[in-house]
C-alpha cells in the first residue's frame, strides 16, 4: 500500500495501548504537546487507577510550582480512558507500551489493524523484539515501526525511531517529526537487536562485571572512578541498582541470542547469580549496594597521602594527558622534557596512560621498569581522581605515582593491574560497539551520539569519544585487551581498523 501522509498536527488524536508507567508517561507527553488522547489497558480499571496516580502526581507538582493548576487541568483534561480497543478507532497514531511478549504484541497489532483507519500509524515501545517479526503478519506492515520512548518517558528526551524491513520510510520520517515537536530528541534506527542504546550500552556493563570478577577494586570504588574520570553521571553497579538486576540482564541475554552467541554480548555469570540470589537493585533493597532499612554508606578506597615528588622528566606527548605536564608546572614541580614515546619519568618511576596492556606486559616489552600506568579521564584538568596500577602491586612505584598525582591536587586510588585499566577499556570498548552499529548500518554516526548522550546521559558520545581519543589509539587498547585475553568479546571492529589505519573519522 502506497503511503502519503500529511505532517501531524495537535487534532490528531493519540492512542496509548497499556497504562503501566511506560504508556502513561507517553500520554502525558502526548498531552501535553496539545494532542487529545485516548488510553486503553486490557486489565479493568487499570487505566483509571493509571489516570488517577498521573493527576496525583501533576497536583504534587503544582504545589512545587513546576506546573501551574491550569496547565494541569489541561494535561489531564486531553486524556480519556476507553475500555475497549474499538476506543482507540479514530486514532491517528497509535502506540502500545505493554508486557515485553511477542505473542501478546502480535495478536494485539491484528486485532487494532482490524479497527483503525489504514492510515493510522502504528507503533510499538518494545525495547527488545525485532520491529520486522512483530509487523510481518499486519495486513499493512508498512505504517508499522517502534518507538521507542526511555524510562521515564515525561523526562527523557531520547525516542528510537525504528524501521522493520517493511516499515515505510515516510511513516518513519512523519513520526520523527512528530517526536521532536513533542520536544523529544528522536533518532533514526534500524531493526536490529537491542537497536541503538541497548546494544551500544552493553560494555559499559559488561566490562564492569568482569571487572568486579576479576577482583580489580571495590563496587564503590569503580562507580567512583567512571563517575569522577570518565564523567559518566552513574557508575556501572549504582545503574544497574537502578535499572534492575534482571531488566539489565533480561536485555544482555535478549541482544547475546540475538546475535546468536557473539562473545561481545556474553552475560555475566555474577549478574546472573544475583538475579538468582534476588538482589535486584533498588526494587528488592538489595544489589550491588543495600538500600534497606538504611541506605548503605560505602566509599571508595583512596590511597593515603604520600611524597610530591623532586623532578618530572616528560617524554615525548601525552596524547588525551597532554594537561597533566601544564597541571605539575602550575603546582611549581620541576619539568624537564626530552623526545620519546609518550610518558613521565617520576623519581625513577615510569609512569604511562594505559594502552591495553597490564603494567607487568608494558614494563617487560618496553623494557621500562618501574613501571605505573594511570587511567583515563574524561578531563584530566577537572578530574578530581585519578587511577593508578603497578607491577605485582609495587608499593614503593605506586607511592612514588601517587605523590605525583595527589600534587596536583588528585585523589588517588590503586586497581589491580588489569588489562586497559577501567574507564580506558570502558570507554574503548564503546568505540568499538558504536563502530559495529554503525558498519551495520543500524544508525549514523551523528544520531547513535546523540542515542548515547540523551538516552544513557553518556558525558560524550562513543563516536566523538574515539575520535578525541584518536581512533589509532583506541584500535591499540582494543587489541591489546585482545591479545591480553585470547576472547572474541574483544576482537577490533572492521570498520574501527579501517578507519583508524587510513587516518579518518567514524562520522565521515
Amino acid at each position: 500500500m502506497a503511503i502519503e501522509l500529511p505532517r501531524f498536527d495537535t487534532r490528531d488524536i493519540v492512542g496509548v495501548i497499556g497504562a503501566g508507567t511506560m504508556g502513561m508517561g507517553i500520554a502525558e507527553v502526548a498531552a501535553s504537546a496539545g494532542h487529545h488522547v485516548r488510553v486503553f489497558d486490557a486489565v479493568e480499571g487499570a487505566a483509571v487507577h493509571a489516570l488517577d496516580e498521573l493527576a496525583t502526581r501533576l497536583d504534587s507538582r503544582v504545589k512545587r510550582g513546576r506546573i501551574t493548576s491550569e496547565r494541569r487541568d489541561e494535561i489531564l483534561g486531553r486524556i480519556q480512558v476507553v475500555h475497549k480497543l474499538v476506543g482507540l478507532a479514530k486514532s491517528r497514531l497509535v502506540l502500545e507500551a505493554v508486557v515485553e511478549s511477542l505473542g501478546i504484541k502480535v495478536g494485539l497489532f491484528k486485532s487494532l489493524e482490524r479497527i483503525v483507519a489504514k492510515t493510522t500509524i502504528i507503533g510499538t515501545n518494545t525495547s527488545s523484539f525485532s520491529i520486522t517479526e512483530i509487523g510481518a503478519d499486519l495486513k499493512h506492515p508498512e505504517r508499522f515501526l517502534g518507538v521507542h520512548f526511555f524510562n521515564p518517558a515525561s523526562v527523557m528526551p531520547l525516542v528510537e525511531v525504528i524501521t522493520g524491513m517493511n516499515t515505510a520510510p515516510e511513516v518513519a520520517a512523519a513520526v520523527h517529526g512528530l517526536m521532536s515537536t513533542w520536544g523529544k530528541s528522536p533518532v533514526f534506527a534500524k531493526s536490529q537487536p537491542g537497536f541503538i542504546v541497548n546494544r551500544v550500552a552493553r560494555p559499559y556493563y559488561a566490562e564492569a562485571l568482569t571487572l568486579l570478577q576479576e577482583g580489580a577494586a571495590s563496587v564503590s570504588t569503580m562507580d567512583a572512578i567512571y563517575r569522577d574520570c570518565g564523567g559518566f553521571r552513574m557508575g556501572p553497579f549504582e545503574l544497574m541498582d537502578l535499572i534492575g538486576m534482571d531488566v539489565n540482564l533480561t536485555v544482555t541475554q535478549s541482544v547475546f541470542e540475538s546475535y546468536y552467541g557473539d562473545p561481545r554480548y556474553r552475560p555475566s555469570v555474577l549478574q546472573e547469580e544475583m538475579v538468582a540470589a534476588r538482589r535486584l537493585g533498588r526494587k528488592t533493597g538489595e544489589g550491588f549496594y543495600r538500600y534497606t532499612p538504611e541506605p548503605e554508606v560505602s566509599d571508595p578506597v583512596d590511597m593515603r597521602p604520600a611524597k610530591a615528588p623532586s623532578s618530572v622528566r616528560v617524554f615525548g606527548n601525552l596524547g588525551p594527558a597532554e594537561t597533566l605536564v601544564e597541571q605539575s608546572v602550575e603546582a611549581g614541580l620541576e619539568v624537564t622534557h626530552a623526545e620519546g614515546e609518550g610518558y613521565l619519568l617520576v623519581d625513577g618511576v615510569y609512569l604511562a596512560l594505559s594502552d591495553g596492556r597490564s603494567a607487568v606486559t608494558r614494563a617487560v616489552e618496553e623494557g621500562r621498569s618501574p613501571m605505573v600506568l594511570f587511567d583515563l579521564a574524561l578531563d584530566y584538568r577537572k578530574t578530581p581522581r585519578i587511577v593508578i596500577a603497578a607491577t605485582n602491586g609495587d608499593n614503593q612505584s605506586l607511592n612514588v605515582a601517587a605523590g605525583f598525582f595527589q600534587s596536583l591536587g588528585k585523589v588517588v586510588n590503586v586497581v589491580l593491574d588489569v588489562p586497559g585499566m577501567l574507564v580506558m577499556r570502558s570507554v574503548c570498548l564503546l568505540v568499538n560497539e558504536a563502530a559495529s552499529a554503525i558498519a551495520h548500518h543500524v544508525c549514523s554516526a551523528g544520531d547513535l551520539d546523540i542515542a548515547m548522550k540523551k538516552g544513557v546521559n553518556y558525558p560524550k558520545g562513543p563516536v566523538e569519544w574515539g575520535e578525541s581519543l584518536d581512533l589509532h589509539r583506541v584500535m591499540a587498547v582494543v587489541a591489546h585487551m585482545h591479545e591480553a585475553y585470547g576472547d572474541d568479546r574483544y576482537r577490533v571492529t572492521p570498520l574501527l581498523a579501517r578507519r583508524a589505519l587510513a587516518h579518518r573519522k567514524l562520522s565521515d
